[in-house]
């Protein structure tokens, strides 16, 4: 069945079937609309997160969907090559994006058709380390969406908030998701109660314009059944309080006007990992983002079961050597190219 998929792309079109970028055609009911998925993180596992969502966004809900990718010299998925993006005329033709990127400095035509598309009003789902999406140069023509620019970049700018800190312990504490009650009712939340996640919980404070949908509780652990953390912290200029009083939001909605005048709807939550799209309510809580973005009905309990294996390594920068830590650092799968995840 998923050779057929690739015939069908190469069909319908061929210049997306390069072998820099994954395309699934949409089964089923198609919704016409193209997702496009921009995996590029050193950390967090995008490059195997987003290929899962893209194939499930098209098999289960008609989406046609493309994974873009930082890629080495010899075209084999590099998380850590922060400058290069695969194929990002995609970006074109796309009608939402879905991200997962952090420190980007993509050549300037790349980061050009990623800005078109924000400001024509793609709606945009914003995974973990896309608060921090970028880190370009001075003198480049997009240096305002810099993570430590003075208005906070892209991420404060569209997103509503850019790198922080860790608010939980790295690696040692996960987060439990807390419904907030207020807008348990919002279609996005529809189908969505039990998150969980091994990431910890960032610190952020969304602006007033935010409609928070779940806020973190910090865990004094790294299992679903872990107790809670308590102990204290000092948020950015306030006096420190306990970590989960108040806790931080992990997953809001905000509609940003840019000023081509267009309204972009965006869902973005500091949750995302690889690992943490285990979870089945995390995982529908984004395909829930994308009907919503793209004004469409969300479904009343959204199919999001992986299509094929899923089983994702853990997050980290390096590779680990301690072969009891059930959480060590693994790295990125080497020597693979995008093709071989389309077969």
């Amino acid at each position: 069945m998923k050779r057929l998929f690739l015939f069908a792309a190469l069909l319908v079109a061929p210049l997306l079937s390069a072998a820099d970028h994954l395309v699934f055609e949409p089964q089923g009911e198609a919704k016409g609309k193209h997702v496009v998925l921009l995996a590029g993180d050193e950390e967090y596992r995008s490059e195997e997160g987003m290929p899962m969502l893209a194939r499930l966004l098209a098999q289960h809900h008609g989406f046609r969907t493309t994974v873009l990718f930082s890629l080495d010299k010899d075209g084999n998925i590099d998380p850590n090559n922060q400058a290069s993006l695969s194929h990002p005329e995609a970006l074109a033709q796309a009608d939402a994006i879905v991200m997962l990127v952090r420190f980007r400095h993509w050549p300037e035509p790349a980061m050009k058709l990623f800005h078109d598309a924000v400001k024509r009003g793609v709606p945009i789902v914003a995974l973990r380390t896309s608060t921090h999406a970028f880190n370009v140069g001075k003198d480049s023509a997009f240096a305002s969406w810099a993570w430590n620019h003075a208005s906070g970049g892209f991420g404060r700018q569209v997103l509503g908030e850019t790198w922080v800190s860790h608010w939980g312990k790295h690696r040692a504490e996960a987060t439990r998701g807390v419904v907030e009650k207020e807008h348990a009712a919002h279609e996005v939340m529809r189908g969505v109660a039990n998150v969980f996640g091994t990431t910890d919980v960032y610190e952020a404070a969304p602006p007033s314009d935010a409609v928070v949908l779940l806020r973190g509780q910090v865990l004094a652990g790294m299992e679903p059944d872990s107790p809670v953390a308590s102990y204290e912290k000092a948020p950015r200029g306030k006096p420190e309080q306990d970590v989960n009083l108040p806790m931080m939001p992990v997953a809001w909605l905000r509609e940003v006007t840019h000023d081509s005048g267009k309204t972009s709807r965006v869902l973005c939550t500091t949750m995302g990992a690889s690992t943490d799209l285990l979870n089945e309510d995390l995982r529908r809580l984004v395909v829930n983002g994308v009907y919503w973005g793209l004004q469409l009905e969300v479904p009343a309990r959204a199919e999001v079961t992986p299509v094929g294996q899923y089983e994702p390594l853990m997050y980290g920068t390096k590779d680990g050597t301690d072969l009891t830590d059930k959480h060590r650092f693994r790295g990125y799968r080497r020597g693979v190219k995008p093709d071989d995840l389309q077969k």
